[in-house]
């Protein structure tokens, strides 16, 4: 088989992630491909099967890519993009990646403001990031108004690119500590995926350790600092009967329900992603 063929570099590419440690090299291979080639994963599929060519400066540019993913730079980071739920959001340095598991958190704030009696449910995202999880609520509940808050000047770039024309959406420049006092009350969902990693923990990922943003990551000695701050912020925002939603490690369900239930907060309990790892806690408002 020619070299200059998609199939050899693919080949090569993916072979080149695997000895880096890349949890899946044929994929990222596929999509850095993708991505030089202007084609979807499945177009570059059937590309391979046909034999397709590829020229030099393409090739030139794939190699370019799989090089930096194979010092573990986030695949995200390459092609600029991270999908979640429906969406294909923009992402690069200075911004937390969203994550799968993400995804069935923002589920339960989802389905209460689909569920409340409100003609037009507040929903807020404390720490926003991309803004994946406001945007989420924004899009599949278009009924709903959604505030969300970053404090990073950083993240908070990238959250107003991928929220931008949203017209029931709010994004504001601001620490969860304070956000929103107008909204205080009001709230039928507070949801935050805050930094919860302990301050003396190392993230076992390079592409997390080397390139998520640290305010992102780190919360405290314990990783529970901004879940106390939520614990009392979303206590205000809510109204009577409102639900909190927290991200968190997997580790940590017990401590927070603990930290929730001292707080007033009713119904505390733990659930499971996809992977059966405890990933989020909520908690009704009394």
């Amino acid at each position: 088989m020619s070299e200059n063929t998609l199939a050899a570099l693919v080949r090569g590419a993916a072979q080149r992630l695997a000895d880096a440690g890349v949890s899946d090299p044929l994929v990222d291979a596929e999509l850095l491909a993708g991505h030089v080639l202007g084609l979807r994963r499945g177009e570059v599929q059937a590309a391979l099967i046909r034999g397709d060519a590829v020229d030099t400066t393409d090739a030139e540019r794939i190699h370019a890519l799989v090089a930096r993913r194979a010092g573990r730079e986030p695949l995200q980071h390459l092609t600029g993009t991270a999908p979640f739920r429906h969406l294909e959001l923009q992402v690069g340095p200075g911004v937390f990646v969203p994550r799968p598991e993400t995804e069935t958190v923002a589920q339960f704030a989802i389905d209460a403001l689909l569920n409340s009696p409100e003609p037009a449910p507040i929903g807020i995202d404390l720490g926003a990031g991309s803004g994946a999880i406001a945007l989420a609520m924004a899009t599949e509940v278009p009924h709903a108004r959604i505030f969300a808050a970053e404090l990073s000047p950083e993240a908070h770039v990238w959250a107003s690119r991928n929220t931008s024309g949203v017209e029931n959406l709010s994004l504001v420049l601001a620490d969860m500590v304070d956000a929103f006092p107008e909204l205080d009350g009001t709230a039928s969902v507070v949801i935050s995926n805050p930094p919860y990693v302990p301050d003396d923990a190392l993230p076992r990922d390079p592409e997390v350790r080397l390139f998520d943003p640290a305010m992102a990551l780190y919360g405290g000695s314990d990783g529970l600092d901004l879940v106390r701050v939520l614990s009392t912020r979303a206590a205000a925002l809510l109204r009577p009967g409102g639900l909190l939603v927290i991200e968190h490690g997997e580790l940590q369900g017990a401590a927070i329900r603990e930290i929730l239930t001292a707080d007033g907060w009713r119904a505390a309990a733990t659930h499971r992603d996809l992977t059966l790892r405890d990933r989020a806690t909520t908690a009704v408002r009394a």
